[in-house]
Formats: C-alpha cells, sequence, structure tokens
C-alpha cells in the first residue's frame, strides 16, 4: 500500500474533477472538496488542509502541512506551488473590535471578508509563507522562507521579509528549459 491514494478511492473522494496522474496523501484534509478542482501532474502531500473554492491548475506540488483556506477562493496555475508550511487565506476576521472572532460564532456576530488568492504560473511560495486574502503573486514570482505577502507580487521578483519586499528579479531561463523540454 502506499501512502498515496489509488485511482479508485480518488474517484470516490468527491472532488469537482481532477486530471491524470494527481498524488494525494492519505494523510490530507478536505473540507467542501465538491468544490477543489486538480489539473494533472499534481501533488499535495501529508498533513495538508484543502479548504473551499481551490483550483490546482497543472504540474502543481502543495507541500507537506500546507493549509489552503479558500472560502473566497485560491487558483494555483500551471508549475506554481508551495514549500511547506505554507498557508493562503481568501478570508480573514474583522479584528477591529466591532465584531466577535470565531468560526463557532453565530455569523451576526463575526465580519468575515476576503477575496480570491492567485498563485501565478511558475510562482513559487517559499516555507513557512502566509499569504493574506486578495494577494496576486503574478508570473514567475517566488518568496523566501518565513514571508508575509500582504499585497501583490510583481512578476518574476525574489520576495521576502515581513511584511515581504523585493529583494531582486527572477531569472526567466526556466522558460527555455520548459521550451526544450516540449520539443
Amino acid at each position: 500500500m502506499t501512502s498515496f491514494y489509488s485511482e479508485e478511492e480518488l474517484k470516490n473522494l468527491g472532488l469537482k474533477g481532477y486530471g491524470k496522474n494527481v498524488r494525494i496523501s492519505r494523510k490530507a484534509s478536505f473540507y467542501s472538496i465538491e468544490n477543489i478542482l486538480l489539473g494533472d501532474n499534481v501533488r499535495i502531500d501529508d498533513f495538508c488542509i484543502l479548504s473551499g473554492n481551490i483550483t490546482i491548475g497543472n504540474n502543481v506540488h502543495i507541500s507537506a502541512y500546507c493549509a489552503l483556506y479558500g472560502k473566497y477562493g485560491i487558483e494555483f496555475q500551471d508549475f506554481s506551488g508551495c514549500s511547506s508550511r505554507t498557508t493562503i487565506y481568501s478570508e480573514t476576521d474583522d479584528f477591529s473590535g466591532d465584531y466577535m472572532i470565531g468560526a463557532v460564532l453565530p455569523e451576526e456576530l463575526t465580519n468575515v471578508f476576503g477575496s480570491k488568492v492567485v498563485v501565478s504560473k511558475f510562482a513559487q511560495l517559499g516555507a513557512n509563507t502566509v499569504v493574506m486574502p486578495g494577494v496576486v503573486v503574478k508570473e514567475g514570482a517566488v518568496t523566501g522562507a518565513f514571508t508575509f505577502v500582504n499585497k501583490d507580487l510583481d512578476e518574476w521578483t525574489i520576495n521576502c521579509g515581513i511584511p515581504c519586499k523585493v529583494l531582486k528579479g527572477r531569472s526567466k531561463k526556466l522558460l527555455e528549459l520548459l521550451n526544450k523540454s516540449n520539443e
């Protein structure tokens, strides 16, 4: 027995849909699984939590201990991914003191808001990165370990820090590698 679900088990999970060569750890947890769509060559490792409206493109790896809270939507485009212990929030509570905080409270006592998070093609989130609602990690952008992302990240940049700042530009050589592999 492998630690990943078999093809037959994948069919019975209740996903909105999934492509070819999908490997999901038996130790991953899903909530609202009927709203989760996976492309080809997707791998989701141990102890990940995926909840809400999540779309994962082709050739995406979600490393161990990642949490994706997709009430308002999370999209991973092709060739993107996240390293271990990354957390993405598409929603957040209102911490102003005007409302109560907590998932067990009646909705009228809380103020949860947010918007979709997009991790664009060739973007990668480093270990322990935290991404806040509404952020777009643009094509080719990456984060270093322990980065707090509360604003959009520019294309083909390396970003790090709390809050994140652009460290420098990122090479696009990987596009040449992809083109060679498709020849």
